[in-house]
């Protein structure tokens, strides 16, 4: 008789919460043993207030906890945020992972167990604008761990409905900077004149018209300063004289927008602008900014996918939850 290998014991369950989704992840050596997904981000809890975390988190990862009482917790993503279950107050910028696991909250899950909540990082110096970010330090953490040498010196994109620009040095979140792309996108082409124009189901939700996204980018790359407000009207008006087909408006838009972020984003690397380039998120997104990068001069050097799981579990092990099991 063939004897069958055990099934593995898992050493974590990792949580991804945000404000409209929520994903669980078991995992063992930095592996993931099995993911599940909830609709309960935090403005979409069964009930209202701790007891609707204390339900979701229960749904969704109750059944392990059973199988395997004590299992160690953690979390990162708006779960922490000043809406989320319990406040994770930002850590201040330069922040490495021992900082983020030695100023990170608990709270008890109602399981017999408490989650360890990821804080967020801030980002506050004199004579610049703040920022802040809280989840895509985590997802930043697990990517790094893919190669080494981007710890040393690297610059990481998380494109997205708040874009971030992040530059890394030695172990340590140096500085970063949040561009509003894709929720500027959202407003203006669904909740603005300049939708008016464009057909239902052609807001992004298709393959890119090719011509009208390098409009935009070329629009952007072109321009002057103080020229966005202009250009973003002219999505209007490159419709009302055919100039673009109507289902190609919205191209020029998502060009024109991501272009403006790249100008700016590029511009603002400084001495950094030679330091690898990786981008971590939706692979359909990435490719337009990969394509945007290389329509002005620029390459990433990697595209990542969904590296929270990963983040968590160097979180996790950073903050002594995992003994020495390997990161």
């Amino acid at each position: 008789m063939t004897e069958s290998t055990p099934p593995a014991i898992p050493q974590l369950i990792a949580l991804d919460w945000g404000t409209s989704s929520l994903r669980a992840f078991l995992m063992r050596d930095g592996d993931v043993l099995e993911v599940r997904q909830s609709r309960h981000g935090i403005q979409n809890l069964p009930v209202p207030g701790i007891a609707g975390f204390e339900n979701a988190f229960a749904q969704i990862a109750g059944e392990w906890l059973v199988r395997w009482p004590g299992l160690p917790v953690v979390a990162s993503g708006m779960v922490g945020s000043a809406q989320g279950w319990r406040e994770a107050p930002y850590v201040r910028c330069p922040a490495t992972i021992d900082n983020l696991a030695e100023q990170g909250v608990t709270v008890p899950c109602g399981l017999g167990v408490d989650i360890l909540i990821a804080p967020g990082v801030l980002f506050d110096e004199p004579d610049e604008l703040p920022d802040v970010m809280r989840g895509e330090e985590i997802q930043i953490a697990g990517a790094l761990l893919q190669e080494p040498s981007w710890n040393r010196r690297s610059c990481v994109v998380l494109p997205g409905t708040h874009s971030k620009w992040v530059r890394f040095e030695e172990g340590r979140l140096l500085r970063y900077s949040t561009y509003l792309t894709g929720e500027l996108f959202a407003v203006l082409s669904k909740h603005s004149i300049l939708g008016r124009l464009m057909p239902e189901g052609t807001q992004g939700n298709h393959g890119p018209d090719v011509v009208a996204f390098e409009l935009g980018l070329a629009t952007a790359r072109d321009s002057r300063p103080g020229d966005l407000t202009h250009q973003v009207f002219a999505t209007r008006t490159l419709g009302l004289t055919h100039r673009l087909p109507a289902e190609a408006l919205a191209d020029y838009l998502s060009g024109l927008l991501i272009g403006h972020e790249l100008v700016s984003a590029l511009a603002g690397l400084g001495n950094a602008a030679d330091a690898p380039l990786v981008m971590i998120g939706d692979p359909a997104l990435c490719e337009r900014y990969v394509y945007s990068l290389k329509y002005l001069g620029k390459a990433a050097d990697a595209v990542l996918d969904n590296t929270a799981p990963t983040g968590l579990w160097a979180f996790a092990h950073a903050a002594g939850l995992i003994g020495d099991a390997n990161p």
